[in-house]
């Protein structure tokens, strides 16, 4: 197997994504080998001129910034890492691809180059959360900010497909992220969703209010993109925030101090559980083709996690069980 790493995407390229493929070559079989894409030169120097076995490089001139319009970099930068490496998995020279870098342009590039899952009306992202009650599907989290019902309901057969066959979740519940509990709360377009997902989803629990994202009786919250990417980048600046306001009032004295001291392991298991970087990136759902969109600040482990996250979804077949689910489902032709 052969995994497409974007070696140009992220805060802290190329050096997380050299040194998170690095650590994956101790963890993964030998018959699986990574191509790093990008600036051979930049790549090399993290190498020390040193190319291991099973990593290649792949040369690129141009780079994705953060600045460039996701929607145009396929005409505009086809020399890139991200377009590159998207290339490679639809040419079928790779089995799946990773990058921290712009996720407008990897969403955009995925979209054409791979193409849908047949089935499919509109791919979505998923974010995995971790929460006190186990990990949570949030769908979607930026794909798609004006959805139908019909693309909510398959962004709930997506998400019970990926947390199923990755995270190991048997008989998910799925949830509707709304302003009350009660099935006529929300807009319009949430009170056709409770409808369609009530009568054709035997795992749907109905609306689930924001207080009770955290801890709700279920695995997969569903969304419009608006809302879900606003949760999404809410919940990092929070987990941020609450943690830089720990450190520095347990500095604050000698007894904050010692009172610190004693809960150390504590803070250190509460930071690994939410540490994101502890599971790496998740699957763009509903394109032909394994693409793997990772956090823009991920570092070396968030990548190596990355990897594991891709080989899951070849192991499992994501792309076939999905196919099969919604070639099987009534639902999805409403």
């Amino acid at each position: 197997m052969i995994l497409a790493l974007d070696a140009m995407g992220g805060d802290s390229a190329p050096t997380s994504v050299v040194q998170g493929a690095l650590q994956a070559l101790s963890e993964t079989p030998d018959d699986y080998s990574f191509v790093l894409v990008g600036d051979k030169p930049a790549i090399q120097h993290e190498l020390n001129g040193i190319l291991p076995d099973r990593i290649s490089i792949l040369p690129t001139t141009q780079i994705v910034e953060m600045t460039d319009r996701g929607s145009t970099v396929l005409k505009t930068k086809p020399d890139s890492s991200i377009v590159k490496g998207i290339s490679l998995v639809k040419d079928g020279k790779a089995d799946g691809f990773i990058s921290a870098g712009h996720t407008g342009a990897v969403l955009t590039a995925s979209f054409f180059l791979l193409g849908r899952i047949q089935g499919v009306k509109r791919p979505a992202l998923g974010a995995y959360i971790p929460t006190p009650v186990g990990g949570k599907v949030l769908c979607d989290v930026g794909a798609n900010p004006d959805p139908k019902p019909i693309h909510m309901l398959q962004f709930a057969l997506m998400s019970i497909d990926y947390i199923t066959r990755i995270e190991g979740v048997s008989n998910p519940k799925v949830g509707l992220i709304n302003i009350g509990e009660e099935p006529t709360k929300g807009s319009e377009l949430y009170q056709e969703t409770h409808q369609l997902l009530s009568r054709e989803l035997p795992q749907f629990i109905g609306n689930v209010e924001g207080r009770h994202l955290m801890d709700c009786d279920t695995d997969i919250l569903i969304c419009d993109g608006f809302v879900g990417n606003t949760l999404l980048k809410f919940a990092e600046a929070w987990i941020t925030i609450l943690g830089n306001e720990i450190k520095t009032r347990s500095m604050k004295n000698f007894r904050t101090k010692l009172g610190a001291s004693l809960l150390k392991p504590v803070f250190k298991d509460l930071q690994k559980q939410y540490d994101y970087e502890e599971h790496g990136g998740t699957p763009l759902l509903g394109v032909n083709g394994i693409s793997i969109i990772a956090h823009g600040s991920s570092g070396p482990k968030s990548i190596k996690n990355s990897i594991r996250v891709a080989k899951k979804c070849i192991d499992n077949r994501l792309i076939a069980q999905t196919r099969d689910r919604l070639a099987d489902y009534k639902g999805t032709s409403n």
